[in-house]
């Protein structure tokens, strides 16, 4: 296995668009990392700069301790699991997983010895002599997967391996990737839109947004401490709620005024770092809906809201809140199923400060010196 690294990497397409700017990227040896953004944020060029199959504009791309910038795919020794899965129809699984392998000129004997471990690990044992059309999606893609695990390549690289399958082959094929990145201490890189899926898999997960790389972190210290208002409202389902206000020194703490909405509150002094008060205001204020606390009395010390829609989940309710004026939405909750809610009744708000997350409005940058605990 080896470290990948991508040192100042852009890419610009002749029509003027750049899909990668000034990319600077180390992924360890054994670590998997998720690339994770929205559409067109520079996730799956990052991937095939990697893999080969675009060359940078300008920067270098090294696997272990080569630089790869100039070979072209077949020299850099990674595999490449895609959307699709790109089986040989005519051919059985057995042969699909066995062909790169064959066209390398090794033995019967070497061919058999990394097949037959690969069929066992995903569960393709007993189908090894059907043909594609008649396995399952789930099925089709572990094929595709292995074809990929035979090779021994240095690296994994996947590009929205899971995107075709339905909700439930989703979780089971997540969960078995993630027993295979254990078991196999491989380096995997793997491109999403889906963040649940970027928490769920990634040691690391990296955020990408027109083309520039916006945060790399554990998942969790993404959730928890995001370096910015994009981070912050693309991890994390349902999204943060965003209050734009101003921020103003009370007593030995500050005030959050809401600027178009009731939102106002005290917080601690030590949740920002001396001399960050905005007294004209451009400040943001975030809450997860998670964190947010709703009292069905009314009688909360915080603010009042018109519940305006309910969706049980199951454990869990999520609850649409008007705070002020027509928007139904403003604000966003999630609460245990056993809070008894009803449309069109008013309950009071409240945000723990520690909870609280603060950001500068013209940029988005984050203000807090620490983490919310």
């Amino acid at each position: 296995m080896a470290r990948i690294v991508l040192d100042r990497v852009s890419k610009a397409y002749p029509n003027g668009h750049i899909a990668s700017r000034d990319l600077e990227l180390e992924i360890a040896d054994g670590e998997f990392l998720v690339l994770v953004g929205p559409s067109g944020c520079g996730k799956s060029t990052a991937l095939r700069l990697i893999a080969g199959l675009e060359t940078p504009t300008s920067g270098r791309v090294l696997i272990g301790e080569r630089d790869v910038t100039g070979l072209p795919p077949q020299d850099r020794d990674v595999a490449m699991v895609f959307q699709s899965y790109a089986l040989y129809p005519h051919m059985t699984v057995r042969e699909n997983l066995a062909f790169g392998l064959r066209i390398r000129k090794m033995t019967r004997d070497e061919i058999d010895r990394r097949v037959e471990p690969v069929a066992g690990i995903l569960g393709l044992a007993s189908v090894m002599d059907r043909k594609p059309a008649h396995l399952s999606g789930g099925q089709r893609q572990r094929v595709a997967l292995g074809r990929a695990l035979v090779r021994e390549p240095q690296a994994f690289l996947f590009d929205e391996p899971l995107s075709n399958l339905d909700a439930k082959l989703r979780i089971e094929t997540r969960a078995e990737l993630a027993r295979l990145h254990k078991r196999l201490g491989a380096t995997m890189v793997y491109v999403t839109h889906d963040q649940e899926e970027a928490m769920t898999l990634g040691d690391r997960v990296a955020v990408l947004k027109d083309g520039l790389l916006q945060q790399v972190a554990p998942p969790m210290e993404l959730y928890r401490r995001p370096v910015n208002r994009f981070v912050a409202g693309f991890i994390g389902s349902p999204a943060m709620n965003f209050f734009e206000g101003a921020l103003e020194r009370s007593g030995t703490g500050w005030r959050f005024c809401g600027r178009d909405s009731s939102v106002s509150l005290a917080l601690p002094a030590e949740l920002l770092p001396a001399g960050e008060a905005r007294p004209d205001g451009g400040t943001t204020l975030g809450i997860r809906p998670p964190d947010v606390r709703l009292d069905p009395t009314g009688r909360s010390s915080g603010w009042p809201a018109r519940v305006s829609v309910v969706e049980p989940i199951g454990s869990t309710q999520i609850v649409h809140c008007a705070l002020d004026g027509d928007d139904p939405s403003a604000l966003i909750a999630v609460v245990p199923a056993e809070l008894h809610l009803e449309e069109d009744s008013t309950v009071g708000v409240e945000f723990p400060p520690e909870a609280i997350h603060l950001f500068r409005s013209e940029d988005g940058a984050r203000l807090q010196a620490r983490p919310a605990e």
